[in-house]
């Protein structure tokens, strides 16, 4: 397992990052190799994305989601994805972004590019792309507003 963490700052209130962080079926408009995110419930996600010049197929449960605070998913099926984003308050307007991922790569290729630190340049480009996404729009795109406890949709 590869353990990644990122955090950036973004200049708008918690909420708007928030709102526009659970539009998951946006995320191909800021995440490189995202090809689509499917949401199928409250709690679960199905992903496609290009890895590596691979297709890369899984899907995602939320086990915590607290509005404004964090969002947590662990994979369930196909390429091992777990993480959790944090959303911190830093003054009027301002979000501190934290994304901590543990993500198994796949054969030699994925091995050597992990080592080599590409996926942590993908992660923290994709961070960038929704802090311009979201602080040119400066509204979301939407917004689910509901929690997740211990795996439970509330």
């Amino acid at each position: 397992m590869t353990h990644i963490s990122e955090q950036i700052e973004i200049d708008v209130p918690v909420r708007v990052a928030y709102d526009q962080w659970t539009q998951f079926e946006s995320f191909p408009n800021f995440m490189e190799g995202v090809e689509q995110v499917k949401q199928v419930d409250d709690r679960t996600l199905e992903w496609s994305a290009r890895i590596a010049g691979k297709e890369k197929i899984w899907r995602a449960e939320i086990v915590e989601q607290e509005p404004d605070t964090v969002i947590s998913w662990r994979s369930t099926e196909g390429a091992r994805n777990d993480g959790t984003v944090r959303f911190d308050k830093r003054g009027a307007g301002r979000t501190r972004l934290t994304l901590e991922l543990e993500v198994e790569p796949e054969g030699v290729i994925e091995s050597a590019g992990t080592a080599l630190g590409v996926l942590e340049r993908r992660v923290k480009g994709d961070l960038e792309r929704f802090k311009t996404f979201i602080e040119s729009r400066q509204a979301p795109t939407g917004a689910w507003r509901g929690t997740v406890d211990d795996g439970r949709a509330g």
